[in-house]
């Protein structure tokens, strides 16, 4: 069993930057992927970025050239790099294996004002 724990959120402004944190009690190496998803109040949950145990990425169109998704398959850590945020970039912030194997942890607040 792999209990993955998202930290990092909270309150910045417009352009800021913020560092995820997914930490993963167990071997995340398990699963072919990482993702991170969103969902901000009253929209449904967003695939942001997604990374393989080999490294390779994907983006969301709304992520890609501002957000960075990286891991350390040592430290079994999975971390996304916001930068540039905007107002609709705020939701809650989760990242689980992909695809879906029902690994979801708590999440983390993203705030960004305006």
């Amino acid at each position: 069993q792999v209990q993955l724990v998202e930290s990092g959120g909270g309150l910045v402004q417009a352009g800021g930057s913020l560092r995820l944190t997914c930490a993963a009690y167990g071997n995340i190496n398990i699963f072919v992927a990482i993702a991170w998803y969103r969902q901000a109040p009253g929209k449904q949950r967003e695939l942001v970025a997604t990374i393989t145990r080999g490294g390779s990425t994907t983006y969301a169109d709304s992520a890609k050239d501002r957000f960075t998704i990286s891991r350390d398959n040592i430290q079994n850590t999975v971390y996304l790099q916001m930068n540039s945020l905007r107002p609709e970039d705020t939701a809650v912030y989760y990242c689980t294996a992909y695809p879906d194997l029902g690994y979801w942890g708590q999440g983390t607040q993203v705030s960004i004002s305006s």
